[in-house]
């Protein structure tokens, strides 16, 4: 089995320490290059968001005719709707069976797998079945299946315990530590523990990604949604004060000044967002680098099927990573546009 007491202090470590944040040095954003800023932060989420239907919507965007008008609506109003959608019962019942598809293995949770195929490819009937009833019956079906063979029990040692203790007490995902707590609560049994490494450790890693995708999501498009409409006003208004001469010049100066400042501010909240985002991201990816190792070391077959996904789900994270610093960078960029814009309009001072 692995080193327990070295794999405890790299993942308190881990989920303890201050990430530092590098920020990028800060560079005028242009109309052009914010455009292609929107349109990639589209991909990405027509790329991995959780939601069948912001995704839809989201590739709708970058193939319309007209792709700049597209994407302005999909910030002002498409993603919205998209999200409302993805509420609907109907929606959500089938990007369920999608998740479990995904989490659960035919290897190691066979008739869930089986049960999440069919509702996925079935009819809205049988994904609402499968997310009311049919999931929890197949899960007791694999228990009872693997309860009979009873080698996964046997498996179990003493460091896969206190791993899981470990994970209850110091993963950085909600819902890994919420699984880990259920399956180390006292009255846990051996079956719970087996679950536990089977499948519910992969599903509620996948849970915590999603909610994460969700979060930084749901409060950047409307936040952009803003941006775009403040940026595009003070540009505006810092045209007209150079176009304008005379007395009126100064007061249109001091009103561009105004809304550059405003702009500013408004990039204020997503910086610091996503430079969490970022820290929480590194978090991650540090943590299931550490899981990789762990389920490298170990011997038991319980461990078999998280050592399959945590070598990919740390590689996602870091992905996630490198995607909140770019969007770091981007709000960065549109605040040194603004103060750039203030400064120039206000002569200087603030």
């Amino acid at each position: 089995m692995f080193a327990t007491a070295r794999i405890r202090a790299s993942l308190v470590t881990v989920a303890m320490a201050a990430v530092s944040i590098c920020a990028l040095p800060p560079t005028p954003a242009t109309a052009s290059t914010a455009s292609a800023a929107d349109r990639a932060y589209v991909r990405l989420l027509a790329r991995a968001d959780p939601r069948s239907t912001v995704k839809a919507t989201a590739w709708a965007a970058l193939i319309s005719s007209n792709v700049d008008a597209a994407i302005a609506r999909f910030f002002a109003s498409d993603f919205d709707y998209a999200v409302r959608r993805a509420a609907q019962a109907k929606v959500r019942n089938a990007d369920f069976a999608r998740r479990v598809l995904e989490t659960h293995t035919a290897e190691f949770a066979p008739e869930v797998h089986a049960a999440a195929e069919a509702a996925y490819y079935g009819t809205a009937a049988q994904q609402e079945y499968f997310a009311r009833t049919g999931y929890a019956e197949a899960k007791e079906r694999d228990r009872q299946a693997r309860e009979a063979a009873g080698a996964q029990a046997a498996a179990l040692a003493q460091a896969d315990r206190d791993f899981v203790a470990l994970l209850r007490d110091h993963d950085p995902g909600e819902q890994v530590r919420a699984a880990a707590t259920f399956a180390s609560r006292p009255a846990a049994t051996d079956a719970d523990l087996v679950d536990f490494f089977a499948h519910d450790w992969v599903n509620a890693s996948a849970l915590d990604l999603e909610a994460f995708r969700i979060n930084c999501a749901d409060a950047d498009v409307r936040r952009r949604a803003q941006a775009v409409r403040l940026v595009a006003d003070a540009r505006a208004a810092e045209q007209a004060a150079r176009d304008t001469a005379g007395e009126a010049a100064e007061q249109a100066r001091a009103a561009a000044a105004r809304a550059w400042a405003t702009a500013g501010a408004h990039t204020g909240p997503a910086r610091v967002a996503w430079a969490r985002a970022e820290q929480h991201a590194e978090a991650q990816a540090a943590n299931w680098r550490q899981v990789a190792q762990a389920a490298g070391s170990a011997t038991g077959i319980n461990w078999e099927a998280i050592a399959g996904a945590a070598g990919t789900t740390a590689e996602t994270w870091a992905a996630e990573r490198q995607n909140a610093a770019e969007q770091a960078a981007y709000w960065e960029n549109l605040y040194a546009e603004a103060l750039a814009g203030e400064l120039a309009m206000s002569g200087g001072a603030r």
